[in-house]
């Protein structure tokens, strides 16, 4: 008994070990799982504050405010790029029907608490949990916290938002993997045809009209080098370094030479005349299928250490070149810049997409590109800016651009009597956006490595909901008896009805592609689980390239609906 009366003791003297605890217990459960089932580490986290929160532990009010500052901006940093690029390119018509989305989503949750008959903290919490979008419940306190009321309604309005939020926030994650996971295809017509449908646009995305590049197919497997002693037939006669790539693109394989041994001499980086012929050593380079197989025209494997020791570099690289926005992989692979270059990857938004012939480029894409040191760095200067690996943060960049976008949202306006403002945390959010945008176009300062990112998306959100949990601690089993058992129902309405009128909307009245429908309605609802489903179900990556875009605006405007609900209610 002494041992838990210093315990409790150590804890409400000393808050920051309680956070902690919360954290580090929180992220463990939220690695559990059932089969498919997991809370998620926002929910764990949560529901770890709220059991450590009956402690009664007194936490400064600052604490959380500066967490949460630090995770929207990150928010907005990392979709800036594709949130201003979409507004203005092709993406424009994802770009409608997010908000469309969104404006759906919104009206949905207000019928819903209206009927029953919901105040805004509870509404607020609805909307956070059922939507699974975390940062409103920090951004429905802030707002909720510049209305005219008492101080004792607003306290009561701002705790009960993580109660609603817990009680809805599971059936809106597991809900919105199983409604466009399973759902969705049938409402498309089937599972089967869907995927048919699919397979049919990727194929179609790796067909290039202008050039057959089959290199381009599935080009994010690893390159590799392999050397061979040329004594084939097909060199019977010699053939320069162009004419044996032409040849080898003429049986579907894109092959680069990249070393040559003529007796005792070493040719690095021969040029394309460069003559080969019987007797020679090469070192090609290529996807691993295209160099492995079938090379008997060329002549058999060899094992050599000093013509196989040169160095090779994989890098990510940030696009920034305005010849490569708007142009595809197909485009880009038939530079000379690129020569001896394998693109791995494209990563938008922090998103994987689909490496294919169509794919087509933006400012801000990263690709992760591999090759020959020499290669590599010259592939990167045409694309843009080699965003080579690094511990250091620009903190100016960051402390400056959260101090003055939050000033700008403190700035409050009456209309009408009643208070509006962005409040600090949306202030925080548009500062991410717009710097995260201006970082694209000028990649040389405020760079932020994404570990660095990673730490301020997951570190400063979910040490807000621990701080919230903890705080709520004492009073959350009165909330909940608040609230009562039939939010479960309303979270369901909440969670279902929009996914379903969306993919409804993006089949019938935009038109899109069925992946790319299920794939936008995820990305407006910024719900990643859903897309990992979706892919799962339809055996591809492509409903990616319907989730970027819709993801960078929808990450945005759904944390602003969070000051609407407030306003509404």
């Amino acid at each position: 008994m002494e041992l838990l009366d210093w315990l409790v003791k150590t804890l409400r003297e000393n808050p920051a070990i309680a956070i902690f605890l919360t954290l580090g217990l929180g992220f463990w459960i939220g690695k559990l799982r059932y089969k498919t089932f997991s809370l998620g580490t926002v929910t764990s986290v949560l529901l770890v504050g709220v059991l450590v929160g009956q402690l009664d532990i007194p936490i400064p009010g600052p604490v959380k405010q500066v967490f949460f500052l630090l995770f929207l901006f990150a928010i907005g940093y990392s979709v800036g790029p594709q949130f201003f690029a979409s507004l203005r390119g092709s993406g424009l018509k994802q770009v409608i029907f997010a908000v469309v989305m969104c404006v759906i989503v919104l009206v949905t949750t207000l019928v819903v608490a209206k009927l029953f008959h919901y105040n805004q903290g509870e509404a607020a919490g609805l909307f956070a949990g059922a939507q699974t979008i975390s940062a409103v419940i920090g951004v429905g306190g802030d707002t909720i916290n510049t209305l005219n009321l008492s101080p004792e309604e607003k306290k009561a309005m701002v705790d009960i938002i993580p109660v609603a939020y817990a009680v809805t926030y599971i059936f809106g994650t597991i809900g919105s993997a199983w409604v466009l996971g399973s759902l969705g295809p049938v409402l498309l017509g089937g599972l089967k045809k869907v995927r048919q449908q699919t397979e049919d646009l990727e194929r179609s995305m790796n067909q290039d009209s202008a050039s057959s590049d089959p290199a381009l197919m599935n080009a994010w497997r690893p390159v590799v080098y392999r050397a061979y002693h040329v004594e084939g037939e097909g060199f019977d006669t010699p053939h320069t370094v162009k004419e044996f790539q032409d040849l080898a693109e003429k049986s579907g394989r894109r092959l680069f030479v990249e070393r040559v041994r003529s007796g005792s001499q070493v040719i690095t980086q021969p040029a394309l005349d460069y003559v080969i012929k019987k007797g020679d050593d090469v070192v090609i380079s290529g996807r691993r299928e295209f160099v492995i197989d079938d090379v008997e025209w060329l002549g058999k494997e060899i094992s050599d250490a000093e013509l196989l020791s040169f160095p090779v570099e994989r890098i990510p690289v940030m696009v920034h070149s305005k010849y490569l926005v708007g142009a595809t992989v197909a485009d880009l692979r038939s530079k000379p810049s690129i020569y001896g270059v394998t693109i791995d990857t494209i990563k938008r938004g922090g998103v994987e997409i689909p490496v294919t012939a169509q794919t087509r480029l933006q400012r801000g894409d990263i690709l992760t590109i591999s090759g020959p040191v020499s290669d590599v760095n010259a592939a990167a200067s045409y694309i843009g800016y080699a965003d080579k690996p690094t511990t250091a943060s620009d903190m100016v960049f960051v402390g400056m651009g959260i101090a003055i976008g939050a000033l700008i949202g403190a700035i409050t306006l009456h209309l009408g009597g009643i208070p509006i403002s962005l409040s600090t945390s949306g202030g925080a959010l548009i500062a991410g956006l717009v710097l995260g945008w201006l970082r694209s176009k000028h990649p040389t300062f405020g760079h932020i490595p994404d570990s660095a990112v990673w730490v301020f998306n997951n570190v400063g959100l979910n040490m807000f909901i621990a701080v919230i949990g903890i705080t709520a601690g004492p009073t959350f089993i009165s909330g909940l008896q608040q609230v009562g058992w039939q939010l479960l129902v309303a979270g369901v309405i909440a969670t279902t009805l929009p996914l379903i009128i969306g993919i409804i909307v993006g089949d019938k009245l935009f038109k899109f592609h069925p992946a790319i429908t299920l794939g936008c309605v995820a990305g407006s609802r910024t719900t990643t689980a859903a897309l990992g489903a979706i892919q799962d179900s339809l055996q591809s990556t492509v409903p990616a390239m319907g989730y970027t875009v819709t993801y960078a605006i929808g990450n945005t405007v759904l944390i602003l609906c969070g000051l609407v609900v407030v306003f509404a209610m």
